[in-house]
């Protein structure tokens, strides 16, 4: 909630590499107060709070206003923006409902996220309720981001690859959808990508939002994955090959310069010259050398398509 260090943690990666995007140093949780969600952090535990699980306790949600509750986004985002100059993208992010969800209901982080999976089935009802009200809000966070510089939106529903892929479009696409449609409603040329870890089965679903980039995990071949953003959004009705994010093993960062550059190379040829954004499959592990990063983004930046 303080800009000048957000906007530092920000700008540190875009200094260092010169990479072609600046993310929006936050978290996923940051609007949930605005939202009546109030959370604490353990250090060991990660983010507490007073769990949903009836009607009443949904009583204490209510809809956000991004300036009142989020006004360091605005101030950072704006930082960023003058920082960085025309040649790098500033991005921004939200949480989508089904995960923000998980912490909603089980009260905390979970691996197993019963009680949610429990309210899943036996009061869908409620759980819709919550989900459409962190839909209304997270879609105007996202808005509010845009109008405050963010020039993408990448939407993270990281815990929606436990779902069964039934139990996917029940309960989170279509909450993904609403969040994408009201930022292309005011803002067509806003690109927007979707990222889900362990989505290898969701990848013809994801696409089927319409979002305009599917980040695949390093768990997809990215020739096959490609492939089946195209099927998908063809089975959704919707025109283009869409594009794709990702999608190297984080940990191959570890591992020495040859093999770094093998497989970075790999998945830029089996990418394509167009509609791909090469970049992790996950978040870079904090351990990672440093020079290695730096030697992937070199890698990347030197790399030509054969004609």
């Amino acid at each position: 909630e303080i800009p000048e260090v957000a906007v530092e943690v920000s700008l540190q990666p875009w200094r260092n590499y010169k990479t072609d995007g600046c993310i929006l140093f936050s978290d996923i949780l940051t609007p949930l107060p605005g939202m009546g969600c109030e959370f604490s952090i353990d250090e060991k535990l990660g983010p507490i709070m007073e769990p949903i699980r009836n009607y009443e306790d949904l009583k204490k949600m209510r809809p956000i206003d991004p300036s009142s509750a989020a006004p360091f986004v605005a101030e950072t985002l704006k930082i960023l923006r003058d920082e960085v100059g025309p040649e790098t993208a500033v991005l921004g992010f939200v949480g989508c409902p089904y995960t923000l969800a998980t912490y909603l209901v089980e009260g905390k982080t979970s691996k197993e996220y019963l009680e949610i999976k429990k309210m899943a089935f036996n009061e869908p009802k409620l759980l819709h309720s919550i989900l459409q009200n962190l839909a209304d809000s997270i879609g105007e966070y996202a808005l509010y981001q845009v109008e405050n510089g963010a020039q993408l939106i990448q939407i993270f529903d990281s815990w929606a690859g436990h779902l069964s892929p039934r139990d996917y479009d029940e309960f989170a696409a279509p909450y993904q959808k609403q969040i994408l449609d009201k930022v292309k409603a005011k803002y067509p040329d806003i690109p927007t990508v979707i990222y889900i870890k362990h989505s290898g089965a969701l990848i013809e679903k994801m696409a089927g939002t319409g979002v305009d980039v599917v980040s695949l995990d390093w768990t997809v071949d990215m020739e096959v994955g490609r492939e089946r953003v195209t099927n998908g959004r063809k089975a959704a009705g919707l025109e283009g090959v869409g594009g794709v994010q990702g999608n190297l093993d984080p940990s191959i960062l570890m591992s020495n310069h040859d093999i770094i550059k093998e497989r970075a190379e790999e998945i830029l040829r089996k990418a394509g010259p167009t509609g791909h954004v090469m970049n992790l499959g996950h978040g870079i592990e904090a351990c990672t050398p440093e020079e290695n990063a730096h030697f992937f983004i070199e890698t990347v930046r030197n790399f030509r398509h054969d004609a």
